[in-house]
């Protein structure tokens, strides 16, 4: 831009001098020289670019808005080659020389590049926010002696300690101290959460007080944050299906163009006298209006005009620079949009299906009742909290945290089974730990006292794991997983918004029922199987809606996939930030409702750009064709049309996207 203008200055000056005040400086044949070797220098110079874009496009017959500043550059550029050899004599006809207009046209059209690189540039500062979170050294224990080193050289183990205020250099688990973390560039949360021995913690937070020491999980490349700004550059890069009709009419667009440009040319030639009067008419009140040009002159400079105000810039920018605000909005408030198509996806939703266990409860289920059938209650623990300890599942861990038995016997042809419990052998005697699925698997049968016994647990909305030993129920256990307080609110926000609700939960249909009640979603499916959670997404969709996945991202990942819209809640590093479209960083389920806002002020800034772009283009089209645009304003309105684009774009960033009223 710059190159450009250090050349294009003085030919606009001279022309300027020369044309308007009359006061000439040279030959007119120096001046022409100078306008022609100038314009030259801007065009193959800075403007190289922009040719070389055009050529390649042309010759893929996939012709960009490059080709349209190319041909009226170049045209332009040719008008003065003719009009020198006028001037020498080797044509007869005179013509009308363009050149200093063609650098003129470059180099306006290289500072709306600027601008809108600059403006992009801004647009995305979310990453560079992302960026600056990093610390630059750490604090770590070698030797048992302090020692600071760059954040580079940690190692997977290494202990650091990290002081009040300052960055905790990588991903880790807090190994001694407690000490409130400022997570908000995590989880656009501005509260401070407690992390103490055992929790972990995120590179890039701040330790706000205590002393901690943090014992390095991930380093470089792994770290949640890297993950998160890769995550965000994809979705930024990435296209949307708004954009491919965006891209198809811009295709279209370019061609139409160049036919209209040699319409308009062909009509001035033919009818010069008959559309003169348009221009004298005009020239009254537009300064810039030319009257006295041959009929080729004047043919020419109208269709210049007109290939370079339909120059569809702004089409080209209006979603992109839309997108990569939004994702940049989420990115500070939780909300990480790793597939672009998700901000119009979700505008286009008509049903959340949420799994029940981590996304509307908390997920950590307690024991809450255990009848017991037989008098050895204590062995049956220690029995069932062995082979309860080989099982990851939150209710296997929540049976196991209940008994608090830490000497467990060995176990024997350990068996998980999906959906149902787990099956183990102690001391030589069969144990059986799950649903009615599992007894039945196992043909156990149930005397009228469990029948009792479990009804209870069940009518109370509780799920209920049957113990047995042998062939013999020997225990009711009485679980129940506390829903999170934010829950029956974003539900009922949920359905004042107009979406339909649906609960899937791998619980008795009794807890479900009770639950579902207790938070007023509108449909639920029980029992059901991780594997099967995928199918009854497919149902509902054909059924013609179109579906919102919520899970928790690690079990749901084949719900997550089929769904139209995959969100995943986690909190941390525990998410697996594979499995959804857009993934909600903080486990609490108001992010749904802010991430529902962001995909609605996104698409509606997409939508006043295109709307914007196509106007600029129908209502200036015509007015150059009329001869009533000079080509250098033509540029320059196009040039601020792409800026508008960007800056509505850019206005994203203030809008508030939480209902709470805080941004």
């Amino acid at each position: 831009m710059v190159q450009s203008w250090v050349v294009t200055l003085p030919l606009m000056l001279w022309m300027f001098l020369s044309m308007v005040l009359g006061i000439h400086l040279t030959s007119h044949l120096v001046m022409e020289f100078a306008m022609v070797a100038g314009a030259g220098y801007v065009l193959f110079g800075p403007g190289l670019e922009t040719l070389r874009s055009a050529l390649i496009s042309s010759r893929n017959l996939t012709p960009n808005m490059d080709v349209l500043i190319a041909l009226g550059t170049t045209a332009s550029l040719i008008t003065g080659f003719v009009s020198l050899a006028h001037m020498f004599g080797w044509v007869h006809s005179p013509f009308y020389s363009f050149a200093g207009i063609a650098a003129m046209i470059m180099s306006f059209h290289l500072t709306g590049r600027y601008i809108e690189a600059k403006a992009r540039g801004r647009a995305s500062d979310a990453i560079t926010k992302l960026l600056t979170l990093e610390a630059k050294t750490a604090r770590i224990i070698k030797n048992g002696l302090e020692e600071e080193i760059e954040v580079s050289e940690l190692k997977k183990g290494d202990v650091m300690i990290v002081r009040p205020g300052e960055t905790i250099p990588t991903d880790g688990v807090v190994v001694d101290g407690k000490s409130s973390v400022d997570e908000s560039m995590v989880t656009g949360e501005s509260m401070p959460v407690v992390r103490e021995k055992g929790d972990e913690v995120i590179g890039g937070t701040i330790n706000s007080e205590g002393s901690i020491r943090v014992q390095a999980k991930e380093v470089g490349e792994n770290t949640f944050l890297n993950k998160v700004i890769r995550m965000v550059e994809e979705a930024q890069g990435s296209k949307i299906p708004i954009q491919d009709f965006a891209d198809r009419v811009t295709a279209i667009f370019v061609p139409v163009v160049l036919a209209l440009t040699a319409f308009t040319f062909a009509v001035w030639m033919i009818f010069p006298e008959g559309l003169r009067p348009i221009l004298v008419w005009a020239d009254s009140f537009l300064p810039w209006i030319i009257t006295d040009l041959e009929p080729v002159s004047q043919a020419f400079f109208v269709a210049l005009a007109v290939l370079v105000i339909a120059c569809p810039c702004a089409l080209g920018l209006a979603t992109p620079t839309a997108l990569m605000v939004g994702t940049g909005l989420g990115a500070e408030n939780g909300i990480l949009i790793r597939k672009g198509e998700a901000i119009q996806r979700l505008e286009e939703v008509t049903t959340f299906v949420f799994d029940k266990t981590g996304t509307l409860t908390k997920g950590e289920p307690e024991v809450t009742d255990w009848v017991s059938f037989t008098d050895a209650d204590e062995l049956l623990k220690k029995r069932i909290a062995a082979i309860e300890n080989l099982s990851e599942h939150p209710l296997s861990r929540a049976i196991t945290s209940y008994t608090g038995i830490d000497d467990l016997p060995d176990v024997e042809n350990f068996e998980s089974f999906t959906g149902m419990g787990v099956k183990g052998e102690v001391d030589g005697e069969r144990i059986l730990a799950g649903n009615k699925d599992l007894l039945e698997k196992f043909s156990v049968a149930l005397t009228s006292e469990v029948e009792r016994e479990s009804s209870k647990l069940l009518a109370s909305g509780k799920t209920t794991i049957f113990l047995v030993i042998g062939e013999k129920v020997e225990a009711l256990c009485g679980i129940k997983d506390t829903l999170k307080k934010e829950t029956p609110e974003v539900i009922a926000s949920l359905h004042k918004k107009g979406y339909k609700t649906v609960m899937l939960t791998g619980d008795q249909e009794k807890v479900a029922e009770i639950i579902s009640k207790e938070i007023g979603i509108n449909e639920f499916y029980a029992q059901v199987k991780p594997g099967e959670k995928s199918d009854v997404i497919r149902q509902l969709q054909e059924k013609g809606e179109v579906v919102a996945m919520v899970g928790d991202g690690i079990n749901d990942a084949p719900a997550l996939t089929q769904s139209d819209v995959g969100i995943a809640l986690g909190t941390g590093t525990d998410i697996a930030i594979e499995s959804g479209s857009m993934i909600l960083i903080d486990g609490n389920p108001q992010a749904i409702l802010r991430a529902i806002n962001l995909s609605r002020e996104t698409f509606k800034k997409i939508r006043q750009n295109l709307f914007w772009a196509f106007f600029y283009n129908l209502v200036m089209l015509p007015v150059a064709m009329v001869g009533w645009m000079h080509p250098v304003l033509a540029e320059i309105a196009m040039a601020l049309s792409s800026i508008n684009v960007v800056g509505n774009s850019r206005r994203l960033q203030t809008k508030n996207i939480d209902e709470s009223g805080t941004k």
